[in-house]
């Protein structure tokens, strides 16, 4: 653990912790000082997650569906009430349905897709706001995705939709409240080897998944934007495996 890091002894919320890049970022965050708090739906998942975490540096898990506004606002006021602040927090839980056009998403899926992808990222955000502006400092960082600047059939409308809707909401914390020390950035990452990947209509081969990027790829991104000085703030990235397939044309397309 790195003594002298920018995030030693700061509160570190990630949502969607207990796998891929939000699990990823946690071990970062942890290694570098933080005391890190995933949540997550699956209790099985968040226990060996925890684990992880702990030989990196100190951390917790929470049993927690963002998509479930109670749940986020206790869960937040439990957090400030046992640590006294939440310095950042970091939006990574995320679905997509493998039916997922529009000849074949049902609203059920689609409703789902919005609740967790959008909706909890806007409960998250809205629970823990007012206590960073009451310190006048606080970052939120949201993984939106490639698909939310760049659609594609391949992500279907509900993921196009709900992450262009996270960086609308992104540049919205940041217009709001600048002014009170507060920071937003949306990561919009390309091809992620995460366990989404097998939701997929067509889930890529293991050939395919090593040349794209890798979960601590953004574990490393999401500690560099966390680490950046008060005064800096990324309001988006965008990263993408060099090998990008949506310049190269090689994406399964759907079946029509």
């Amino acid at each position: 653990m790195q003594g002298d890091s920018a995030l030693k002894g700061k509160v570190a919320w990630i949502t969607g912790g207990g796998s891929g890049i939000g699990l990823a970022s946690a071990i970062e965050f942890a290694r570098a000082g933080a005391h890190v708090v995933i949540s997550g739906r699956s209790r099985e998942t968040l226990i060996a997650s925890e684990k992880q975490i702990k030989a990196a540096g100190s951390g917790e898990a929470i049993a927690l569906d963002v998509a479930d506004q109670k749940e986020v606002a206790n869960a937040a006021a439990a957090m400030l009430k046992r640590h006294g602040r939440i310095d950042i927090l970091v939006n990574s839980a995320g679905i997509n349905t493998p039916r997922r056009n529009f000849r074949d998403v049902s609203v059920e899926s689609w409703d789902q897709i919005v609740a967790i992808n959008l909706s909890g990222v806007f409960y998250c955000c809205h629970a823990v706001l007012p206590a960073m502006r009451k310190r006048k400092d606080g970052l939120v960082i949201n993984i939106a995705s490639w698909a939310g600047r760049y659609a594609s059939t391949l992500t279907g409308p509900g993921y196009n939709a709900t992450k262009r809707a996270v960086i609308a909401l992104t540049e919205s914390i940041n217009m709001e409240e600048c002014a009170n020390g507060i920071r937003a950035t949306s990561i919009l990452p390309g091809e992620v080897a995460t366990p989404i990947l097998e939701k997929r209509p067509v889930p890529p081969s293991a050939e395919e998944r090593a040349r794209m990027l890798q979960a601590e790829d953004l574990g490393r991104t999401l500690l560099f934007v966390a680490s950046m000085p008060p005064r800096a703030c990324v309001t988006e990235l965008i990263i993408a495996p060099t090998w990008n397939r949506f310049y190269l044309g090689g994406l399964e397309k759907p079946k029509p």
